[in-house]
């Protein structure tokens, strides 16, 4: 799993609340510094509501927003435990370097 992965990045954006494509695709590049186009964005979430990990909700004038579901949170906490000692190393040997 990679920091920048498309759809752990989705999912921390909705980890703060509903968010339709667009709104993700600008919290993304806010908290990541990450760039990601339509085609990317739509694909990861084409996969994380087959996995049942987000529910688009009804849609607002044309735009479609998108929630976390329980097992999409217990997914991103799980994906963050695996990602923590790796930051937690590489920052102390930095440190130590």
């Amino acid at each position: 799993m990679s920091t920048t992965d498309p759809t752990l990045l989705v999912l921390a954006s909705l980890a703060d609340g509903e968010r339709h494509g667009y709104a993700i695709m600008s919290d993304v590049r806010e908290f990541a510094g990450v760039e990601l186009g339509p085609g990317t964005l739509y694909g990861a979430i084409t996969r994380l509501e087959q996995r049942g990990y987000i529910k688009a909700l009804a849609a607002d004038d044309r735009r479609r927003p998108y929630r976390l579901t329980p097992a999409g949170r217990a997914y991103l906490e799980a994906q963050v435990a695996l990602l923590e000692p790796i930051v937690r190393t590489s920052a102390r040997r930095l440190r130590q370097a």
